[in-house]
C-alpha cells in the first residue's frame, strides 16, 4: 500500500505539519481507509455471485436504492447516491444479496459513473447471462458540490440497458416506473 511519508508529504503540500498531535496518527488511519474504501481492486464479480436455479420465473426482478459511495477518479473526491437494477432471469437467478455486493465491488475502486453503471450491467450480463439487465445510478458529486462549480443540489443520473430493457420499449418503460424514474 502507500507508504505514510507520502501522506506526511501531502500534508506538508497543503501547508501544515504531520507532526502537529492532532495528525500524528492521521497518515496511518489514512492507509487503512484506503484499503477498506479501494478493496474492490482486489474482489472479482465472479466469486461473490452465487446462482440459483431460475424455476421457471421470467418476470423483472428488481433491487433499488442501492446506497454506494465511490471516489472520483479525476479529483478523487467522494461521489455517493444510490443503485437501481434489474434483470429478467433467462433460466438462473442470484442471490438478493449480491446485486449489492456487485455495486460495492465496483464502487471501491476511483471510477467515474459512467463506467461504474456499465459495469454493474456487464457484470451481471455476463454471469447471469439473463435476457436483459437495466442499471441506474443517481449521485452526488463532491467535485461538484466542494469545489469548481459548487452545486450542491446536483445529481448526475446514468443508465446502461442491454437486451430486453435496451431493446423492448415496454419493458424499458417498465423498469423505469417501478425505480421511480
Amino acid at each position: 500500500m502507500i507508504p505514510e511519508s507520502h501522506i506526511q508529504d501531502i500534508i506538508k503540500a497543503i501547508g501544515d505539519d504531520p507532526n502537529r498531535e492532532g495528525l500524528k496518527d492521521t497518515p496511518r488511519r489514512v492507509i487503512e481507509s484506503y484499503k477498506e474504501l479501494f478493496s474492490g481492486y482486489e474482489k472479482d464479480p465472479a466469486e461473490v455471485l452465487t446462482v440459483f436455479d431460475g424455476e421457471n420465473y421470467d418476470e423483472m426482478i428488481i433491487a433499488k436504492d442501492i446506497e454506494f459511495y465511490s471516489f472520483c477518479e479525476h479529483h478523487m473526491l467522494p461521489f455517493y447516491g444510490k443503485v437501481h437494477i434489474g434483470y429478467i432471469p433467462n433460466g438462473k437467478i442470484i442471490g438478493l444479496s449480491k446485486m449489492p455486493r456487485i455495486v460495492e465491488i465496483f464502487a471501491r475502486r476511483l471510477q467515474n459513473q459512467e463506467r461504474l453503471t456499465s459495469q454493474i450491467a456487464k457484470a451481471l450480463d455476463e454471469l447471469l447471462q439473463p435476457k436483459g439487465v437495466g442499471v441506474v445510478v443517481e449521485a452526488r458529486h463532491l467535485c461538484m458540490m466542494a469545489r469548481g462549480v459548487e452545486k450542491q443540489n446536483s445529481e448526475v443520473i446514468t443508465s446502461s440497458l442491454i437486451g430486453l430493457f435496451k431493446k423492448n420499449d415496454l419493458t424499458r418503460g417498465e423498469f423505469l416506473r417501478l425505480i421511480g424514474r
